[in-house]
């Protein structure tokens, strides 16, 4: 028997990257899924790779929405009947800028996308775990939530805020069976990366693409980006009876990059 059999899980950002590793390795140890993305197209196709028949389903819309991320809440009970696993993975930048060139348009997006999206999850999530005494909340965060470089300080302020976020509601719901954790992926070459890393690089001061790469990758232990398969390995963990006792933390998949 799976570690997560008879368990229904939610995913924002599902079809692609962390948040397609975290349902293919949902799937894989007995949940039922439903995953999240914009693109209708793409989240048919997602269900299709998986595999899973009717163990998945898709829920179309965007996460820098409100409307979207109660929906897919309130859609996966429907669903499903319940909703024991709440992954809030969605995030990312578009146009970043250092402070003094942020545009308020650009502020906005990554403030909604990146905290208000996991405010609206969580909240919606636990009005309904909390009557049950049961549930895991989710967030992928990022090392930036405990570091901050120049030139990203939208994402470094509202990844530093998902995380406090997460440490108040662990402590409201502790003593209900209900956990919230945080997951802190270093550099990952993902589809938004890829999207958005040149002009990252630029409002950093670096020189194109590749050196920012080879900044994040120079900064780990491990001298290599990390794995969409590394991060969904730690959310099964969370998600898993095993994770019972885990609460209110903060789990890096860095490679070593985090000095403490």
């Amino acid at each position: 028997m799976g570690k997560l059999e008879g368990k229904v899980a939610c995913i924002t950002g599902g079809t692609r990257s962390i948040g397609r590793a975290m349902a293919d390795a949902f799937v894989a140890e007995g949940a039922k899924v439903v995953v999240n993305g914009r693109d209708a197209e793409k989240g048919q196709r997602c269900l299709e790779e998986m595999g899973a028949g009717d163990d998945a389903a898709f829920f179309a819309g965007d996460a820098s929405e409100q409307s979207t991320v109660e929906g897919l809440v309130d859609f996966t009970i429907e669903t499903y009947g319940q909703l024991d696993i709440c992954c809030l993975n969605s995030g990312g930048v578009k146009m970043t800028a250092p402070v003094a060139q942020m545009t308020d348009e650009e502020w906005t997006l990554e403030v909604d996308w990146n905290l208000n999206h996991v405010f609206w999850g969580m909240r919606r999530a636990l009005q309904h775990m909390i009557p049950r005494e049961s549930g895991r909340i989710l967030v992928t965060s990022s090392v930036e939530g405990k570091l901050g470089k120049p030139g990203i300080p939208g994402y470094a302020a509202t990844k530093h805020a998902v995380n406090g976020l997460m440490k108040a509601a662990a402590q409201e719901v502790g003593t209900l069976g209900i956990t919230v954790n945080s997951i802190l992926p270093g550099l990952i070459e993902t589809d938004i990366v890829r999207e958005t890393g040149p002009e990252s690089a630029i409002a950093m001061g670096l020189d194109g693409y590749d050196a920012l790469i080879d900044l994040f990758t120079q900064e780990s232990a491990i001298k290599r980006p990390n794995r969409v398969e590394e991060v969904a390995a730690v959310a099964v963990l969370l998600a898993s009876d095993a994770g019972r006792n885990i609460t209110g933390n903060m789990f890096p998949v860095d490679g070593g990059t985090m000095p403490y």
